[in-house]
């Protein structure tokens, strides 16, 4: 899909750069892989805020997405492309054909790039390498762009499900995969774990330029204040005399470090991962 520039009418529209979405389905989904959709505002159960700047947004409804693609060796035909508003790739409505009652078996899979209209796609052990396919990581070629990779067999994807986003196959070790992610982390994943050739749909998705704040509302994204903005009392980095920059590294309102402080303590997880993402920032 390519980016869509609009002429200056009024100032919300200068600058506004937006994705063209006019090759997509243009009905609505199908309401049988759809619920409804609760908004919490970042409100736990006791209406405390726990998850700030969130809020408001256009009203959605879930569409359920198969990420675990485990209909195998049912070959499905591409129905339509569609938006969806809860994540930025898009999804591809897939026929597989009727069942024994006669009716047809339909499903939402993450759309990869360069997947048509009247495209042909299945999921099995072993299948054809082309985009749309699922198949074992085991089976799959090394070098190999792949996506939506699940971390433990059975599972559903986990990794790589973002617009753009894609994970490469380098290496078989053991019974195990090993793939290179987008952050630049090499890991190792067990063969069974299924994937799905291709990168994801949607990759100008980054470039989009929203040209006003009431678009990101209407995201559900609500302002937040700078700590350098706000008085001693409210935030570690507030105070002082006329513009400052804090004078200390980067906290979160309580105190914690933030932008850039690791966090992670998954240790069971550590021994998979090869080289850490942080590597090159050593060297």
């Amino acid at each position: 899909m390519a980016l869509k520039n609009y002429n200056p009418t009024s100032p919300g529209v200068r600058g506004l750069i937006l994705i063209d979405r006019s090759q997509l389905f243009k009905g609505r989904p199908v309401k049988a892989l759809t619920e409804g959709k609760t908004k919490t505002g970042g409100r736990n159960n006791k209406g405390h805020v726990t998850s700030r700047g969130i809020g408001g947004g256009h009203k959605q409804r879930y569409r359920i997405v198969d990420f675990k693609r485990r209909l195998w060796d049912v070959e499905g035909t591409v129905e339509r492309i569609e938006y969806d508003p809860n994540r930025t790739a898009f999804i591809a409505l897939i026929n597989y054909g009727a069942d024994e009652a006669g009716k047809d078996r339909v499903a939402y899979i993450i759309a990869p790039q360069r997947l048509a209209v009247g495209d042909k796609v299945i999921a099995g052990k072993k299948t054809d390498v082309k985009p749309g396919n699922a198949m074992e990581l085991g089976q799959i070629p090394v070098g190999t762009i792949v996506h939506n990779v699940e971390m433990k067999p059975g599972k559903g994807g986990q990794i790589a499900r973002s617009a753009g986003a894609y994970v490469q196959v380098v290496g078989r070790d053991r019974g195990m995969v090993i793939v290179r992610l987008g952050s630049g982390e090499q890991r190792y994943i067990h063969a069974a774990c299924m994937a799905t050739v291709g990168a994801v749909s949607n990759p100008d998705n980054q470039n989009q330029n929203f040209g006003k704040a009431g678009r990101s509302r209407w995201q559900g994204s609500r302002p937040l204040t700078r700590g350098v903005a706000k008085n001693p009392v409210d935030h570690p980095h507030g105070g002082g005399e006329g513009r400052t920059s804090g004078g200390r590294h980067p906290v979160t309102p309580w105190g914690k470090p933030t932008k850039g402080a690791r966090t992670r303590h998954n240790k069971a997880t550590d021994k998979m991962i090869i080289r850490s993402r942080h590597a090159k920032k050593k060297g």
